[in-house]
């Protein structure tokens, strides 16, 4: 290495301690001076005492959002002239196309080898162009329920399973077909999770029932998570309280999305004019304490700023998981030993976040066949999910966010080859499918 190498100095940015100690030793041993953080608001504060030629930044980070921190770098006179390499997992084409477009000068996919960083580090040392070209390829019954008997159980409810769009029909009878919806009822209080087609449903029986404060958490701001809202009744009720999380990172901010979902051009009503007090929180605490729940929070494997929610009801740990591609891509056998130790350190912090838990409630929206063709979509094949659940060590699974096109027929058995997968797997875990009005209590 020249003299000028060894005196560049490089700032790894990742929420992992194993990427971050690895990248520093190979960094150093190349000539190169580091610094780390584990964090958006770290590496902030570390730019201003470190003073980076250049900067390796992860995008799912807690604290500050890494498509955040790049903004803020690029848009401050004082660090817009440092450079930035994404370095993420998420490397879904909106994510990649977003940095880019915010100035940073390449994206690299985790697991990357050490030539391809090294090789893009040189580059930009040399002052190349963006190296587009390293860029990689985008390789249980329905259950009857009444709205005026209240359990004085805690429960979750399930008001929309579906994703991506709704159905109907007599072949979606069994399951439903509302897009996604979760009614948390803990001490007399109801926390929503998602605001799908379902969660109008919801409205109108909360509608009848004692006024309190709402609290809608959004997993991400795609159409199936949110189409729901306009007609959600408790918006529209004067003396209504209702405070709507979501994850920052996006192109806008939570209460733009909502606002244009209500633009005139689509619909009759503004979020202006609605009668309830809305409160829009991007999620930055970690747990988010509503009264004396809990709702803990991490980044998941989707386009966009998309998070997936674990709390606790009657003593049992849940986690809730849409729209999470879990080992992007991995089409091999059942086996967790054939997952190389790269793509287990890239999804780490997701397995941590599970590990554990009593219920997961998550998609495996494709099956094996159908997931070729699905790959970068965002969601996770049967096969997959079922290795999620074993490296998790969950004790039941849940399997929601069903495909528009798998009928009642198909889901029942897509449900046998999922107990054949874990059976294979020597994880044999009770696993239902949601459907739409199905209740569990704790």
């Amino acid at each position: 290495m020249t003299d000028q190498l060894e005196k560049k100095r490089i700032l790894i940015v990742d929420d992992s301690e194993g990427i971050r100690l690895m990248v520093a030793t190979l960094l150093s041993s190349s000539g190169y001076e580091i610094a780390a953080a584990e964090n958006g608001e770290e590496c902030l504060a570390t730019v201003t005492t470190f003073h980076p030629d250049l900067i390796l930044l992860d995008i799912m980070m807690p604290l500050i959002h890494g498509i955040d921190v790049l903004k803020q770098l690029k848009s401050d006179t004082a660090t817009s002239h440092i450079g930035v390499i994404m370095c993420s997992g998420k490397d879904f084409k909106p994510d990649k196309d977003l940095t880019i477009r915010h100035g940073a000068y390449a994206f690299i996919t985790k697991p990357f080898s050490f030539d391809e960083l090294l090789t893009t580090i040189e580059g930009y040392f040399s002052g190349e162009g963006s190296p587009a070209t390293l860029l990689p390829p985008v390789t249980a019954r329905v259950h009857e329920f009444s709205s005026i008997i209240e359990p004085t159980t805690p429960y979750i409810r399930f008001w929309g399973t579906r994703g991506s769009i709704p159905v109907s029909g007599p072949a979606f009878i069994h399951h439903g077909g509302n897009t996604p919806c979760l009614e948390i009822n803990v001490d007399g209080m109801t926390v929503v999770v998602d605001a799908g087609t379902g969660i109008r449903e919801l409205g109108v029986k909360l509608k009848e029932e004692h006024p309190r404060p709402l609290h809608l958490f959004i997993g991400h701001t795609h159409w199936d998570h949110i189409q729901g809202f306009p007609f959600f009744v408790p918006a529209y009720l004067p003396g209504t309280s209702l405070t709507v999380y979501g994850a920052s990172g996006f192109g806008k901010d939570l209460r733009s999305i909502f606002s244009g979902q209500l633009d005139s051009d689509y619909f009759p009503v503004q979020l202006q004019d609605l009668s309830s007090s809305i409160l829009f929180n991007d999620l930055k605490d970690n747990p988010v304490i509503v009264g004396n729940f809990q709702m803990h929070w991490c980044y998941v494997h989707h386009q966009g700023a998309a998070v997936g929610f674990k709390f606790a009801l009657g003593g049992k740990t849940i986690v809730y998981m849409t729209d999470n591609e879990f080992l992007k891509g991995y089409l091999g056998a059942p086996d967790p030993a054939l997952i190389s130790h790269e793509m287990k350190v890239v999804y780490r912090e997701l397995i941590d976040f599970i590990t554990g838990a009593d219920v997961l409630i998550a998609e495996a929206q494709y099956m094996d066949d159908e997931y070729p063709f699905k790959i970068g979509w965002g969601h996770t094949s049967l096969t997959n999910g079922c290795l999620l659940c074993k490296l998790a060590k969950v004790k039941q699974w849940i399997i929601t966010h069903h495909d528009p096109m798998h009928s009642d027929e198909f889901l029942e058995k897509k449900l046998a080859k999922t107990k054949e997968v874990l059976e294979s797997i020597s994880y044999q875990i009770p696993v239902s499918l949601a459907a739409d009005g199905m209740i569990e209590y704790f």
